[in-house]
């Protein structure tokens, strides 16, 4: 397993890591790499999300500029 060591930490940030890990009974080493762990499966997750959006949209139906206004055409049907 790999080390990793991170500088210039705002002491801040600090103590709201330190305060989180004593509240969920974990290390400070444990908090930190499950909260890594968790931000890059939502970068992960947001891509495949974008990527599904842009395969529907490319997938959508739309009508060629020539097809008849259904509205339109609704009217007429009612009118008979």
């Amino acid at each position: 397993m790999q080390t990793l060591h991170v500088r210039d930490i705002p002491d801040q940030l600090y103590n709201r890591l330190r305060e989180l890990a004593q509240a969920k009974q974990r290390s400070l080493s444990a908090q930190v790499v499950l909260l890594l762990d968790r931000a890059l499966e939502d970068k992960d997750q947001r891509k495949a999300q974008t990527q599904a959006l842009a395969d529907i949209r490319r997938r959508r139906f739309t009508p060629p500029p020539t097809a008849p206004d259904s509205i339109e055409m609704l009217r007429a049907d009612r009118k008979r």
